[in-house]
């Protein structure tokens, strides 16, 4: 077993071991392994899943290059991840560095930076934030994401929808195709009014804090598949919450802030009225023209491909 292993090198080193908690899992493991060591959500797990989780986590981390002595900083609320995680940091001989989820960017880099954190264990709902502040954090090498998904909410009458197909060779990289899209968004964002519209990396417009718009990019075959959803209107996410249950403890992360051109600007856009703005930023930043027709074949195919995914998702 993982803990075993590096119990092991570190008595082949001389002098004497400590018992680590890595290792007491698992002696606690070898007399209780059916015996109940989490219960989550009607969800039970037992020691002997919990050593297994665990050692999976400490293989992974061990694989993108996390040694003995590293930190690991952990952005996760009370679910079955934190204690695989934790423990899987523990038996590597990892540094756990968790902090509280409620903490925002500012919070999140000062601890980043002042652990000196080599990766984050997060989940997927934090990778935007993190980064946005990931360039503030030079020794941090590694973000990964666990858990529930982002929650990415559409409602007809307040939000707009884009999808984007391009070639691959139209962009140096998925992280050019970010940066691209974020400057058009911002420039459309304050033609339409809102003036305190930036972007700062992958993920998210903002304006005064809040999110104004999300944007998701994908790579099928030789294609980017960029989709876009930003606030035009208020919109109210109580009702879903009443269809769509989420755990209490992140619940207040599922959906980040988030403000509209509506609340920023004081006036009402139509859609078309930002299609309009969004062409024309495109033409400006990418030098195309757009016409109205259908799509081709490998554009249809991508678009296949992407609704294939999010339903099984």
């Amino acid at each position: 077993m993982f803990g075993r292993k590096k119990a092991n090198e570190a008595a082949g080193s001389g002098g004497a071991v400590a018992v680590g908690l890595g290792e007491m899992l698992q002696e606690i493991t070898k007399r209780y392994k059916r015996k109940q060591a989490i219960h989550f959500e009607n969800v039970t797990y037992t020691y002997q899943e919990l050593d297994e989780n665990a050692n999976r986590v400490a293989g992974g981390l061990e694989a993108l290059g996390v040694r003995q002595g590293d930190r690991v900083a952990m952005m996760l609320p009370n679910i079955p991840e934190f204690a695989f995680t934790f423990f899987g940091i523990q038996k590597l001989g990892g540094v756990a560095v968790p902090f509280n989820t409620m903490y925002k960017g500012r919070e999140i880099s000062f601890i980043l930076k002042d652990s000196g954190a080599k990766a984050i264990v997060c989940l997927s709902n934090f990778a935007n934030l993190i980064n946005e502040i990931r360039d503030e954090c030079p020794a941090l090498e590694h973000v990964i994401v666990t858990g529930q998904r982002t929650l990415v909410f559409v409602d007809p009458d307040a939000t707009v929808n884009v999808q984007l197909v391009v070639e691959k060779t139209n962009f140096e990289s998925a992280d050019s195709v970010f940066h691209t899209v974020g400057g058009v968004l911002v420039d459309a964002f304050q033609a339409a009014g809102v003036k305190d519209a930036w972007y700062k990396h992958m993920g998210a417009i903002r304006a005064h804090g809040k999110k104004l718009a999300t944007i998701l990019v994908s790579e099928i075959e030789n294609l980017y598949v960029v989709n876009v959803v930003g606030f035009l209107k208020t919109m109210d996410a109580d009702p879903l919450f009443r269809v769509l249950w989420v755990p209490p403890e992140i619940k207040d992360k599922a959906v980040e802030p988030s403000t509209s051109v509506e609340e920023e600007s004081g006036t009402t856009i139509t859609l078309e009225a930002f299609k309009d703005l969004l062409v024309e930023q495109f033409t400006k930043k990418l030098g195309v023209t757009f016409d109205v027709g259908e799509l081709t074949r490998d554009e249809q195919l991508a678009y296949q491909k992407n609704r294939a995914l999010a339903g099984r998702i």
